[in-house]
C-alpha cells in the first residue's frame, strides 16, 4: 500500500488507514490525521525530513517515520 512517505510536493492524498500502535498512533490522530481525511503535500525538506502538510486547513510538520505510517489512497 502506498503511504503518505511516497506522496510528492503538490499531491492530495486520502488517508486509508493508520498503522502503528499506542501512542505513537494516538498522537497522528490528535493532530487531525484520522482515516478518510485529505492531505496535501506542501513541501519535503532537502534531505525528506520533515514532509510538511496541510490537514483540516492548518499546516504540520511530520517525519518520515510518522507519515510511513499513513496508509493513503
Amino acid at each position: 500500500m502506498p503511504t503518505l512517505k511516497e506522496a510528492t510536493v503538490g499531491q492530495t492524498v486520502t488517508v486509508k488507514r493508520l498503522n502503528g500502535e499506542g501512542a505513537v498512533k494516538r498522537r497522528i490522530m490528535d493532530m487531525g490525521i484520522t482515516k478518510g481525511v485529505d492531505i496535501y503535500v506542501r513541501k519535503v525538506a532537502p534531505l525528506g525530513d520533515p514532509v510538511e502538510v496541510t490537514v483540516r486547513g492548518y499546516e504540520l510538520s511530520l517525519r518520515k517515520a510518522d507519515a510511513e505510517m499513513i496508509e493513503t489512497v
